[in-house]
């Protein structure tokens, strides 16, 4: 007889729980999905400031004198462009061009930083550590590191009372070392919100870790500051038209289908999956990844089907009710002569077919 393995606990568990979050599996870990409740943290994050945990990503580090050679042969974006101090979108895939994951890449100064998605972290560091070649050592960093993100338009004035850096100066996808609530860390201008916003990394050690809780609730409670949970994260990266792995890209989608050409750099030399993906490119996808809005009260799921003139011309892969909106939105992948915005489509819901409208990526204009 088996047992299943235990899941694995943030610095912040019993935070969470003293305020009463409701706690689910993700990614391996006890995570909380909400607090208050989904539409009042969404539009807390969109209109004031939150504070999410986020320590179930994975940190993996890359040393050695090859180190970018290596980011540039497992990665799809072109990673010699970084300097020290900025930090980069990317993606990983497989030889025939199928998606491993999507990930941050930090360029540290004398290594390189991996940020990739919890559910991925035991596929993804055994897939990096199969294709390790010459001067280069991985360190898979996951468990030494809590990770915080504070989004939202009062981010910045939340932040700014626990540091004496410059945190307006830190331009997006750009990052400092500095001091923040009396602790060293990697302050990253960087979210999955479309919000102002940033992602503090730091030792997970629990003390630290609820200081620095504490520390920025505390900061931010003249703003209304409050927990948001993995449930209003996924809404809120959905009325971006952010990809989630598992659901709008896996490793049946290539990257130009799912419409992540933009960090895919075929011209910078060879890196796996190129020749399938530069095929893909030359000759064109023969399906999308596109949003989409409901014409009628309904709520898409992942999995529904998507009809046009009446047949099957798709499948939903997000779906939810937009708390800003106020309407069902998704994204999924169609035909590609579907896919252009105002084109109109259907979404099978129980035993109807919905009409919707394809729409522009992002659903909302953020500045």
């Amino acid at each position: 007889m088996t047992t299943a393995p235990s899941l694995k606990r943030t610095a912040f568990y019993e935070i969470h729980k003293n305020l009463g979050a409701k706690i689910v599996e993700f990614g391996g870990y006890e995570m909380p999905v909400q607090y208050s409740g989904i539409i009042d943290e969404h539009k807390r994050v969109r209109e004031r400031v939150g504070l999410f945990d986020v320590s179930h990503m994975g940190e993996v580090e890359v040393w050695g004198r090859d180190a970018l050679a290596f980011v540039q042969r497992v990665t799809t974006n072109d990673a010699a462009k970084l300097s020290e101090g900025r930090v980069q979108y990317s993606a990983m895939c497989y030889d025939d061009g199928g998606i491993v994951d999507d990930l941050l890449v930090y360029h540290m100064g004398d290594h390189y930083m991996l940020v990739i998605n919890a559910s991925n972290i035991a596929k993804d560091v055994a897939w990096l550590e199969s294709h390790v070649f010459g001067d280069v050592r991985l360190k898979n960093r996951t468990d030494d590191i809590s990770l915080l993100a504070v989004q939202g338009p009062r981010s910045l004035d939340t932040l700014r009372k626990l540091t004496l850096a410059d945190l307006g100066a830190v331009e997006y996808y750009h990052f400092i070392r500095h001091k923040l609530a009396g602790t060293d860390m990697v302050i990253s201008r960087t979210g999955y919100t479309g919000e102002l916003g940033f992602e503090i990394y730091f030792p997970s050690d629990v003390h630290t870790s609820e200081k620095v809780w504490n520390a920025v609730m505390d900061a931010g409670k003249e703003f209304g500051i409050g927990p948001v949970g993995l449930g209003a994260r996924d809404t809120l990266r959905l009325e971006m038209g952010f990809c989630l792995y598992g659901h709008d890209i896996d490793k049946t989608t290539n990257p130009i289908e799912a419409g992540l050409g933009w960090i895919t750099r075929v011209d910078k030399g060879e890196f796996i999956g190129r020749q399938p993906i530069l095929k893909t490119k030359q000759e064109g996808p023969k399906r999308k990844l596109v949003g989409f809005a409901l014409n009628e009260k309904a709520f898409p799921r992942q999995g529904y089907p998507i009809h046009a003139g009446g047949r099957p011309a798709g499948v939903v892969t997000s779906g939810m009710f937009s708390p800003v909106l106020e309407k069902g939105i998704g994204m999924g992948y169609v035909e590609t002569p579907l896919a252009k915005p105002g084109t109109t489509i259907s979404i099978c819901i129980r035993n109807s077919e919905v009409p919707a409208t394809v729409s522009p990526i992002p659903f909302l204009s953020r500045k």
